[in-house]
């Protein structure tokens, strides 16, 4: 373990390289970059090894900061692999296993090249549909949904009788002005009566036990305060625990879907395609064993 008098001797020695490296002639950075800076057994460290580590404009102080903490970590790395190292065991092919890597690191990168420039993302309204007709009965709700209009505003609500008198109205022009107005001055508001959400994340902002996944029924419109906000509901559509999720508010999931199944075909035609061809050219031979 490091004494406190080393780090600090040590933190000097990479301020002093750091100048090296700045102020040098072109031997002097060439011997500073070479210079040592740990090692562990036969595993070595040097100042060249943090090429392109340092911002721009980075001070001395701080590039000595760097390397200190850089190597620190290298140290407890090495010694780790060291040990590692020392401790494989008989029957681990080492070499293959790198193979293999290797063989799926290549064959990764050129399937994600091959789904970049050939996967046709769009999906189509139809076969979003389809698919939800299909694998509907995969989708039973978890917990209540609800399609409904909330507010949350501050006390004293600025403009309480015009608020009230937006929030009763049926005409779509008060509703306009009511989401401005709820976008100047409330913290919270849903005011999107197409869209699912989740009834937990609702009650999260009233006082709690306000609303519960077996009272939500019992209570589709109220207003009510405590001592810092005025709030606001009303309930269109409720789904609740097990029914079947719309299709709009699993959209996002059918479609990440969609568009995984069309990639593993994709992928497999793209092999199968590959085949042929290398058959075709006779660069493919079977053996018999």
């Amino acid at each position: 373990m490091p004494t406190k008098q080393s780090g600090v001797l040590f933190t000097l020695f990479c301020g002093v390289m750091v100048l090296l490296l700045a102020t040098g002639c072109s031997s002097d950075n060439e011997e500073s970059e070479n210079r040592l800076l740990a090692r562990v057994n036969n595993k070595t460290l040097y100042l060249a090894d943090m090429d392109g580590m340092f911002p721009p404009g980075t001070v001395p102080e701080d590039s000595a900061l760097i390397i200190d903490a850089f190597t620190q970590r290298w140290i407890r790395e090495a010694v780790l692999l060291d040990e590692a190292e020392r401790n494989i065991p008989s029957d681990l092919n080492i070499d293959k296993l790198v193979r293999d890597y290797r063989a799926s690191l290549i064959k990764h990168n050129y399937e994600k090249i091959l789904v970049e420039e050939l996967l046709d993302s769009t999906i189509a309204e139809t076969e979003l549909q389809e698919f939800y007709e299909k694998n509907k009965e995969q989708y039973q709700l978890e917990t209540p949904i609800v399609r409904c209009y909330f507010l949350k505003v501050p006390l004293p609500v600025p403009r309480q009788n015009e608020l009230r008198r937006m929030w009763n109205s049926k005409d779509p022009d008060q509703l306009k002005d009511l989401v401005a107005y709820c976008s100047q001055f409330a913290v919270a508001h849903l005011l999107e009566d197409s869209t699912w959400y989740d009834v937990e994340d609702i009650a999260a902002e009233l006082p709690p036990g306000t609303l519960t996944a077996n009272n939500i029924d019992s209570k589709r419109e109220f207003t009510q305060q405590d001592d810092k906000f005025q709030y606001f509901f009303r309930l269109f559509e409720l789904k609740n625990r097990k029914d079947i999720a719309p299709l709009s508010y699993i959209e996002d999931q059918a479609r990440k879907v969609i568009l995984h199944k069309r990639k593993l075909e994709l992928l497999e035609d793209t092999r199968e395609t590959m085949l042929e061809r290398e058959m075709r050219r006779n660069n493919v031979e079977i053996y018999n064993y």
